[in-house]
């Protein structure tokens, strides 16, 4: 085995600490752009009294984003967030429209002009045994 100079030395034990720092780098970027599963996170919202909402309405709630349409078969929400990107919808007579990138939803959530292929996610409802309308939005 040949003797290393104390130049040599240090510069393999430069050369060596780079490689190090930069995989330790290289594992943190990694793990910081993909974290795991996350839990979801629910949020409940109390919309009032259920007898507010008149059959056949759409309200729009603007704290969720959501639109809540009362049909004949009870109570339904929809998402105001692009199944695209995540921007929020405006909404239309004709349905639902993202200033973003141009997709487009009908009045049901159905996606009828891209980019976004996903219908609109739909929210759950409930009526509580006092007569109140909860949103649940899980996320």
């Amino acid at each position: 085995m040949s003797d290393l100079s104390r130049g040599e030395f240090l510069k393999v034990l430069r050369t060596c600490l780079l490689y190090v720092s930069g995989a330790l780098a290289a594992g943190g970027l990694l793990r910081f752009l993909d974290p795991g599963e996350q839990p979801p996170t629910r949020t409940e919202f109390n919309l009032g009294p259920a007898a507010a909402y008149a059959p056949g309405s759409r309200t729009v709630l603007a704290q969720v984003p959501a639109v809540l349409l009362h049909t004949s078969a009870g109570f339904k929400a929809l998402s105001l967030t692009c199944t695209h990107l995540g921007c929020s919808l405006g909404g239309k007579s004709e349905g639902f429209a993202c200033a973003c990138h141009g997709s487009r939803f009908d009045r049901e959530g159905k996606s009828i002009r891209g980019p976004a292929r996903e219908q609109l996610a739909v929210l759950h409802t409930e009526v509580t045994a006092e007569g109140d309308l909860r949103l649940i939005k899980e996320s």
